[in-house]
């Protein structure tokens, strides 16, 4: 009885070291959030805010799950021209122009936009505005990849939406565009503190979603792209025709509706759309990473929970800083902004600490 006891002891003992070496591990791996931004924002100013929005995207995708693509681009947009700080929801006005009517954005799906701001108004109908757009952009990314089959997830929250418009031309200079190469790449999200592991694991939101012709049928014509798969590019030809500037495909060829790791399964196998996407594999600086994810599920998983918490607290607005937008595509207006913060600030400053 007595070494029986013993046994259960050191077994109990073992559990306890390996839970606090797991914890040491996650710890370690787990990007630190900035200052104002916390796990638990909402906990006591909208307690029920990430719920409403899983249970409101739930019923959406459960109609179109092509949504889901466009509500994480629509994060990755927002968040590497001025930062996340719901900028790209912006309509133009004299204040500045619309990053909306910026080439790269021109294909962000219009329901996107929709989306958001209706998730506002049921927010701030049920909470106050103490909910941001950006906040709003942000949780709706992650449960794009969650409802969609990727990993669950938390996000730190407190981000305040910006009141500037980006300059002509800022969407070129920071987003990655399709027709893009690793050395570009790798070059512009290091301006952002994101490493190649982190440029990779973040190209892996290719696993869901469409491409426009528009963006790689110079892959296809006048001659085909030699590091493209000849079966993929002739398939490809059928539903770009030259001179196309309508029809759409899907990113993943393998399962285009799921967030998994087939897209790095399809960039092994020459399959990948864009030039951006399948020169991760094709240059020798990436190539390795590409061959770990496409092997490795549930390592791409983790990175790119690392990789979107990094992204998601990029030049992030907080505290006093910017506004809570009472409409997410206007900058509130100038004589009730003072009173606005005020209000804000009072009501929300014990989440911050």
């Amino acid at each position: 009885m007595a070494s029986a006891n013993s046994f259960t002891s050191l077994l109990l003992i073992s559990c306890l070291l390996l839970a606090a070496c797991f914890s040491a591990i996650e710890a370690q791996t787990k990007p630190p959030i900035k200052n104002g931004l916390s796990w638990t924002f909402y906990k006591t100013s909208c307690p029920k805010a990430e719920s409403i929005i899983r249970s409101e995207l739930k019923k959406i995708f459960k109609k179109d799950v092509g949504q889901a693509a466009g509500l994480l681009r629509l994060h990755f947009h927002d968040c590497f021209v001025l930062g996340c700080d719901s900028s790209v929801l912006l309509d133009g006005s004299a204040g500045g122009p619309s990053e909306k009517s910026e080439l790269p954005n021109l294909t962000l799906r219009k329901q996107a936009f929709k989306i958001v701001e209706d998730l506002r108004a049921r927010l701030h109908k049920e909470c106050g505005r103490v909910v941001s757009c950006s906040d709003i952009v942000a949780i709706a990314a992650r449960d794009s990849v969650v409802l969609t089959g990727g990993p669950e997830y938390a996000i730190p929250l407190g981000r305040r939406d910006g009141v500037k418009f980006a300059e002509i031309n800022a969407t070129f200079e920071h987003l990655v565009g399709p027709t893009a190469k690793v050395t570009e790449i790798l070059t512009k999200l290091d301006r952002k503190g994101l490493d190649a592991t982190d440029a990779v694991a973040l190209s892996g939101g290719h696993t869901i979603g469409i491409g426009h012709c528009t963006s790689f049928t110079e892959r296809l014509y006048p001659s085909q792209d030699p590091t493209m798969d000849k079966t993929f590019a002739n398939n490809l030809k059928l539903t770009c025709p030259k001179l196309d500037t309508t029809n759409t495909t899907f990113l993943d060829i393998r399962s285009p509706n799921k967030f998994d790791n087939k897209y790095y399964v399809d960039l092994m196998n020459r399959q990948g759309l864009f030039t951006s996407d399948q020169d991760l594999y094709t240059d020798k600086r990436t190539r390795s990473i590409v061959t770990s994810f496409a092997i490795n599920e549930s390592l791409f998983f983790e990175k790119f929970i690392i990789g979107m918490i990094k992204m998601g607290q990029l030049d992030v607005l907080t505290g006093n800083q910017g506004e809570i937008r009472a409409n997410c595509s206007a900058i509130n207006p100038k004589k009730k902004y003072i009173e606005s913060v005020a209000e804000e600030e009072l009501g929300s400053s014990s989440e911050m600490r």
